[in-house]
């Protein structure tokens, strides 16, 4: 096993160690995540969350939560894509938040906290 190889497994039992830490309330509720696709060369994850998830009101800002602490938590990890099949997470519409004008930027704002 390569040196590269290696260390996409040690990036990848990362990912999966932070989806468990952070999913046990998710996972109480029926929800799932799956990574699709780790790109370590452009540090991109695709994950898809599933079960109660798909469909859940709340999942836009659980996938947001996603998105902020894992590229905070893991330094070789710039973007999330997270996608609930439902038209949400990164292939769909955004997330609107209370207190958002349509169109309007967050910044550096992280958005509502999910429920983690």
């Amino acid at each position: 096993m390569s040196t590269e190889s290696q260390d996409g497994s040690d990036l990848e039992e990362r990912v999966n160690n932070f989806l468990r830490r952070n999913f046990p309330q998710i996972q109480m509720h029926g929800g799932t995540a799956a990574i699709q696709n780790i790109d370590r060369e452009n540090g991109v994850v695709d994950l898809q969350l599933g079960g109660a998830c798909s469909g859940c009101g709340i999942s836009p800002m659980t996938i947001q939560a996603i998105k902020s602490r894992m590229t905070k938590e893991i330094p070789e990890i710039d973007t999330v894509h997270a996608d609930t099949g439902m038209g949400g997470g990164s292939s769909g519409m955004s997330p609107s938040f209370p207190g958002e004008e349509d169109g309007e930027e967050s910044g550096d704002d992280e958005g509502p906290q999910a429920p983690f």
